[in-house]
This record gives C-alpha cells, structure tokens and sequence, in this order.
C-alpha cells in the first residue's frame, strides 16, 4: 500500500487547513531519521580523524577535503535535486538518495587510501543532496495547519541539528570498540527503516507546473558553487594569490549568467525573485555564516579535547553532551518563544549568548582545563539550535507550498555550505597559525621526516609524538592552542555581527506559528 498525492495548490479550504493526522506525525517521526543522519555526517569523522591519520596517512590538506567534501558537494547539488524533486516526485527522490546513501557509505567505511576516502565523501554528499529537500519540502506540504507546521519544521531542524552535536559522541562510542570506518555504517539501519515505512506512511507531492528540469542551469548552478569555494579555501590558507582570484571571479561571473538565465526560463531551477522577500535573504545569510562559525569551531574543539586534553574518543564524545543538550533546549525552546517575542529578537540574543561563548574560546591555553572550554562552546551550540528552528522556518514560510522544495534547498544549502566552509576556512586559518608558531619552536636537529610531520599538523605530530625530543609535541599542542584561539576570534566577529544584523532586519519578520 502506497500513498500518491499530487499536491495542487488551489486544493479546497477544507484540505488546506485540515490538522495533521496521526499518519502524518509518524510520517514526520519517518522523516526525523534521515535528517538526523545528514547531520550526523556532517561531524561523525571529527573524533575519528587522529585514527583515520594514522592510518590512512592523509596529508593535512587532504584531511581537510575528507572532512569537508561531503558538505561542498552537498551545497553544490542542493538546488538541483530540489528542483528534481518538485518534478518527480519528493517521495521518489527521497527513497532513490538513500539507495545511493547507504551504498555511498559502505564505500566510506572501507577506504583504504585518502584519495578513495575524499571520493567516497563526495559521493556521500551527491547522495545526501536528495535528501535534504526532498525531507523539509515534505514537511511543508504534509502539515497544513500553519502552527503544526512550524512545529514540524521546528521538530526537523532540531533533529538535523542534534545530528550534527551528536556526531561526536556517537563516534566516539563507536571508536571505542571498532575501527574508524564503522562511523560511515551507522547509516543502513536508518535507511532500512527509512525504504520500509516511507512507502506507507509519506506521501508523494510534486509540482505539477514544475516542467522540465533545465539542465544547463543544474550545470551552472555547480559550476557558480565550486570555484567560489576553492577560492575561500586557498585564500584561507595561502592568502591572495592569482590562482585563488580567478577563481573567484569565474564564480562570480558565472553566478550572475545563472541568474540571468533563471530570469528569463519559465520553470527556472531556483526562483531568485524569492530573494527581493528581506526576511528570507537574511535569514539565508544568518544560516550561512552562523554555521561557519560553529561548523569550524567544532572540528577544533573536538580536536583539542583528544590531541591537546588527552581524553579518548568515547570520553571526547561524552563531553561533547552538554553543547548537544544546550543545542536541543534552544531548537524547541526558540519557536515557543518566537510566539511571544519577534523571532529577529530571539535569534539575535541567542547569537549574542554565542558570541560571548566564542569569545571564551579565545582565551584558551592548554593547561585551562575543559571547563572553560565546554561552557563557551554550549553557549555557542545556543546559536546553533536557535538559528537551525527558527532560520529555517523564515525561509520556507516566505516561499508558496509549489516552491518548497527550492526554499527547502536554498536552506539546506546554506547550513551544509556553511559548515564545509567553516570547516575549510577556520580549519586553514588554524593550520596557518600552527605552522608559524610551531617553526619559530622546533628544535635544529629535529629530522626530516619528524620535521615534516610536526610542521604539518598536530594529528600528525600526535602519530609520532614517541620518536619526538622531549617537549615538541607540547610545542605542537601550544601551536594548534594558538590557531583555535584565532579561529575563536573570527567566529566571534562573525557571530556579533549575525546578532546585530537579526535584531536590526528581522525585526518585523514573523514566523508560520507566529
């Protein structure tokens, strides 16, 4: 038995604004599962990269694209296979993206190089761009009663973002017992369930004037993405140079062709006239760099907690549990309280809290203990929950019941974009910071080989610290202190700046349950 809808936005009254149906929360509770995967996608390799280093050998650029392709290939189809869902139906993508999921990780677990690794990642991310619309624009089209529905985005967001803060615990205790790869297994039980119960319990929606998806835009619409991010990342870590440059202007000449076609097609691929609506395009940018923030932080916190604090990956991951609990209040708490309080408030003064929690962070030293450390990167997780509930419920509530797919991926965007950015700039911004102080401290008689490894990253300092002299891997663990403490920096600017912006252009915006 399967459920086929056409959803048709002139449907009557009565359909419009029936409440949701037992069927449909379960369908909700189907759709929880693959949400809190992708999240847990995001940050399940970010306890296990001292392992995976050691052995798979990566360099450290390479174990940056290990960590972050999955989320730049994520944010380059995003647009693409929302559109492809309003066309074929949301249900269908959704069932065919988590075949290629679950395939894509079983590629993962068992990587035996770098290279296949990286590979394997982006695959998981083409996969994972199915996904992503396909979830939220069902829940779009499924509630139809506008409080039920912020509810469910509410619910949806929170667990994309309980996803990501429960990364590292989860790999943690999967570390504990097995082996690196076992992390990327933890997706079959979750898309098994999904395959069984999707076809009973969510219905299909499509859009039945979405026509023919143009393919020269999906073409474009990566192209416009990939160069742009390849230009941050280079210039994060090299600084300006003409390579990193030409690359940014081919995104940006590009971006602006692909605009220019969405204007002129009958059925574009993205709908750009939804961004002359304020509160969606701050919303977007809200999203955006606050997960840069907090998707950079992360990586370095969970980092320090094992290279520099000494804790194994199962202890790692428990203290990682007070930002995850603080995360998970302020995902259900924010939409309460955007009923009584304008949402601009509430995520302005939720990303003030994060501000000072960055802060902390940048007064970090080795011998502080990690209670300093824990209680700024709660508050920072504060952020986090309140900008996932209430940023995305800007967004889609701003765009018509046909668009949601696009509005869904135009979010969904963003946060992955958002976290592989903060992961490649707050990431290469630290690695240069490292290696500049740990030049100035290593020893003239170091050899080549150790010199080699020291210099390029504290994981791998950490896979030859026996075969170092005495007091160059503490040199190593005060350089990577450094380089957090000027990440925590940027991601304070950052997360100031959100606040005020919030406060000041979101003020008369509203919520669906507001």
């Amino acid at each position: 038995m399967t459920i086929d809808v056409t959803f048709h936005p002139d449907a009557p009254p009565e359909q419009a604004h029936a409440p949701a149906s037992t069927r449909t929360w379960l369908g909700l509770a189907v759709l929880a599962l693959p949400t809190a995967l992708l999240g847990l996608d995001v940050t399940l390799l970010y306890l296990a990269l001292p392992a995976l280093a050691a052995d798979l050998q990566p360099t450290s650029t390479q174990a940056l694209w290990i960590m972050d392709a999955y989320g730049f290939m994520i944010a380059g189809f995003l647009i693409t296979m929302g559109s492809l869902g309003d066309r074929i139906g949301r249900r269908k993508l959704l069932m065919i993206g988590a075949v290629a999921f679950a395939a894509a990780s079983v590629l993962a677990a068992f990587s035996t190089s770098a290279g296949m690794l990286i590979f394997a990642r982006a695959a998981l991310g083409v996969a994972g761009a199915t996904l992503m619309p396909s979830t939220l624009a069902l829940i779009s089209n499924m509630f139809n009663v506008p409080a039920q529905r912020a509810l469910a985005i509410g619910v949806w967001a929170t667990m994309f973002a309980l996803g990501m803060a429960a990364g590292p615990l989860v790999g943690g205790v999967l570390l504990e017992q097995f082996w690196w790869g076992s992390a990327f297994l933890v997706a079959l039980p979750i898309v098994a369930i999904l395959l069984v119960a999707g076809p009973f319990l969510l219905p299909e929606y499509r859009d039945p004037a979405g026509g023919r998806l143009d393919l020269i835009s999906a073409f474009l619409s990566l192209l416009a993405i990939l160069p742009g991010i390849y230009a941050l990342k280079e210039v994060a870590k090299y600084g300006i140079d003409f390579p990193s440059v030409l690359a940014f202007a081919a995104s940006v000449v590009l971006a602006m062709v692909f605009v220019r076609r969405q204007l002129t097609l009958r059925h574009p691929l993205l709908d750009v006239r939804l961004f002359a609506n304020r509160a969606f395009t701050v919303a977007l940018i809200i999203l955006l760099f606050g997960l840069v923030s907090v998707g950079g932080t992360m990586l370095l916190v969970t980092q320090y907690l094992q290279l520099v604090a000494g804790f194994s990956p199962l202890v790692a991951g428990a203290w990682m549990g007070p930002p995850a609990l603080m995360m998970f209040v302020a995902g259900i708490a924010a939409p309460l309280m955007a009923r009584k309080v304008r949402p601009g408030i509430v995520v302005g003064g939720a990303l003030a809290l994060s501000a000072i929690g960055y802060l902390m962070l940048t007064v970090i030293v080795p011998s502080s203990g990690i209670a300093l450390l824990i209680a700024g990167f709660s508050l920072a997780y504060l952020g986090l929950g309140t900008i996932a509930a209430l940023g995305t419920d800007l967004v889609v509530s701003t765009a018509p019941p046909t668009k949601a797919g696009a509005a869904s991926a135009m979010s969904e965007m963003v946060q992955e974009l958002g976290v592989a950015l903060g992961v490649a700039i707050l990431g290469s911004l630290t690695t240069f910071i490292y290696r500049r102080e740990i030049f100035d401290a290593l020893p003239s008689g170091l050899r080549g080989a150790e010199s080699e490894a020291v210099t390029d990253s504290l994981a791998q300092a950490y896979a030859v610290q026996d075969t170092l002299p005495e007091g160059v891997f503490t040199q190593a663990q005060s350089a990577f202190v450094a380089g957090l403490n000027g990440a925590a920096m940027v991601a304070t600017l950052i997360a100031a700046s959100l606040a005020l912006l919030s406060v000041v252009a979101l003020r008369h915006a509203r919520t669906q349950g507001g």
